[in-house]
């Protein structure tokens, strides 16, 4: 098993590795990610390097998403095949402007796209579509933002506005909106679709440095993309919103 270890104290494991004559640490074209730190360093990794298996072992105070076992005992599991493999939702989301065609740039995400107001003293107004249905009857939201989130991501930012999780679907919360709209958790296969009606705003994904600048005009589409996550854990996760 080609084996890659990726975080910044990941060289700690290569003693450990190599008592199992089965693996074979490798620079490219890994069969499983050995991810050694928190839970922003499997959604670096699943940047990186999207749909190879994952295997994250933790190595900070904070990993909800990383095995908390010793990581002797994790990887004598991963070569005896015996960690339990989970598929997790992502969202692709498409970036265009209304007065074009072709989408600007496109987006991956495991945890959750973040529509933010660009200037900290002026509010960002949008409509929003669940499939091809006006959302709040239509009206213009004005706040804050929005976070459109998978079950996995919905322990972060989700949680954080609703103080709430989900199991299955995609979620979609505001942020600070002007008056009352409700938190809404659509199944997995909805489109949601966003045009900015006033910005500026920036977006954001994951625990991504990257920040996209969007602004009166732009459309947002998000869905289901077409390939998951793939994670190994300790046993079998009841739902995806569960610790590891």
């Amino acid at each position: 098993m080609k084996i890659q270890l990726f975080g910044a104290d990941a060289g700690e494991l290569r003693t450990e590795i190599g008592k199992h004559p089965s693996f074979t640490l490798v620079e490219e074209n890994p069969d499983v990610i050995i991810c050694y730190g928190g839970d922003g360093t499997l959604l670096s990794a699943e940047r990186t390097w999207p749909g190879v298996p994952k295997a994250p072992i933790r190595n900070s105070r904070r990993g909800n998403r990383c095995m908390a076992h010793p990581h002797a005992e994790v990887i004598a599991r991963l070569a005896a095949g015996t960690l339990a493999r989970t598929e997790y939702l992502k969202i692709a989301c498409a970036v265009r402007h209304t007065d074009r065609a072709e989408p600007a740039f496109r987006l991956i995400a495991m945890n959750e796209i973040n529509v933010h107001m660009g200037r900290i003293n002026s509010a960002v107004r949008f409509l929003l579509w669940l499939d091809d249905e006006p959302f709040h009857n239509g009206q213009e939201i004005l706040g804050d933002g929005l976070v459109v989130s998978t079950p996995f991501g919905s322990t972060a930012y989700f949680c954080h506005i609703t103080r709430g999780v989900f199991h299955a679907g995609i979620g979609v919360a505001f942020q600070n909106t002007a008056e009352h709209v409700n938190h809404v958790v659509v199944p997995e296969n909805v489109r949601v679709r966003v045009v900015i009606t006033r910005g500026p705003a920036t977006l954001a994904y994951d625990n991504s440095s990257e920040y996209f600048p969007i602004r009166e005009g732009h459309e947002l589409v998000l869905c289901k993309h077409a390939e998951p996550a793939v994670i190994l854990t300790w046993q079998p996760m009841t739902h995806p919103s569960d610790e590891f």
